[in-house]
Order: structure tokens, then sequence, then C-alpha cells
């Protein structure tokens, strides 16, 4: 066992013969506990901070707590390490996409004939990409976690992207496979997503969800006044 390997368990140990099974619970069971939300915001923030400058893999918990002003002791109370960290964050921003999907229905995108207002579902998901820019600003960044693209793809493909499978023709009625095609919306969607995080979300979730809107009902060559 390593030497930091030693010192992570001695944290560990300490703490819970300190505060014993019972305060171990307790602190579970306490998650609403104002001082165990900051601890959490705390460290959500500084590890946010710190991938953003140095990028995950060179980050160590001690970095963590340093940025955070908070001991190790106190990390070890509540996460295993720097990775039980990334993947409590990332589910909890993920949870709060599956709510707002949880409202999408594809029926409301196939009857939206206005291009002067955006869907409704779409204004929702950029405030909610907004409220947490610097998460997803972060993880979809260059110093980013790479696996989050992945599990943000299958989100899309899951929860919204699947749904439109009971509106679709036959293949031999397609012009390209369905496959294909929502290969091509994912992607392009999640490039809308980045750009607008990286340029500083310059237009309000209104105005981004209504280009959103116009994009979709419309073809890359009329989008582009190509062609009407």
């Amino acid at each position: 066992m390593s030497t930091k390997q030693s010192k992570n368990n001695l944290y560990l140990t300490t703490f819970t013969q300190h505060i014993g099974a019972k305060g171990l619970t307790e602190v579970t069971e306490n998650a609403n506990d104002p001082r165990i939300v900051r601890t959490m915001h705390m460290l959500r923030e500084a590890l946010l901070e710190l991938m953003e400058e140095h990028g995950f893999e060179r980050i160590t918990v001690k970095d963590i707590t340093s940025k955070a002003g908070l001991n190790r002791g106190t990390f070890y109370l509540h996460f295993a390490d720097k990775f039980d960290l990334l993947e409590r964050i990332t589910e909890d921003m993920m949870q709060g996409l599956r709510k707002i999907a949880q409202t999408f229905d594809p029926l409301d995108l196939v009857m939206h004939e206005s291009r002067d207002t955006p869907f409704p579902f779409t204004v929702r998901l950029f405030e909610y990409f907004g409220k947490h820019a610097r998460f997803f600003s972060v993880m979809l960044g260059p110093k980013g976690d790479p696996a989050f693209s992945v599990k943000f793809k299958e989100f899309m493909q899951v929860h919204l992207m699947d749904k439109f499978n009971e509106f679709h023709y036959s293949d031999d009625r397609m012009p390209v496979p369905w496959d294909y095609l929502m290969a091509y919306l994912i992607s392009a969607h999640l490039g809308i997503v980045q750009y607008w995080l990286e340029q500083g979300r310059d237009y309000t979730p209104w105005d981004i969800a209504l280009m959103f809107t116009r994009m979709t009902q419309l073809s890359p060559i009329q989008s582009a006044g190509l062609k009407k």
C-alpha cells in the first residue's frame, strides 16, 4: 500500500472512530443540514475550479480541501475519494436533467409551427444549463471529464431522442437511416450547448432556445439563408 493510501485510510479510520456508526448515519440522513450543504458547495466549487485550471487527473484530495478551506478529515467524512466526489456531483446534475426530461413530449415539437417562439421544453433545458453553467462549462470543456460527454449523449438518446421512435416512418420512407439521423441530431444539439457556454452565455436561455427551435425546424441550408 502506498504512503498516500495509508494516510487516506488513517483519516477515514480516525473520523469513523470519532463519530461512530451512529454519527455516520446521521451525516447521511442530515444531507439538508445547512452546514453540510455549505460544505458540499465548497467542495464542489473547489473541484470545478481546479478541474478548469489543471484537469481532473492532476488534482488530489489535498488540492481540493486546500482550495475549499477544509481539512481532509471533513472530506473523507462525506466522500471516499475525488472520484466519488465527481460522481456525486455529476449524478446530482443528471438527476436534474432527468426531471426536466420527464416534461418532454415529442408531439409538442411535431405540432409546434411558430418560428417566433421557442419550444417551451428547450427554454427549461437552457435555463437549467445556465443555472449550472459552471459545472457544464467545465465538464464539457477541454479539461473536463471525457466520459461526461458520452454520459450526456446517452441521456439525450434515452430520455429525448428515443421518444421520437413512435413518430418516425418506416426506414424505407426515410431519406436517411434513422440511427444516423439521431446521431447527427445528438451531436449537433450537444455542440449548440457547448458553444453557448464557451461564448459566456451571450444569449438568454429564451433566445438560444429560439435559435435551437429554428435550427430544428429548418434544414442547415435554410438556417444559413441559402434556401427559402
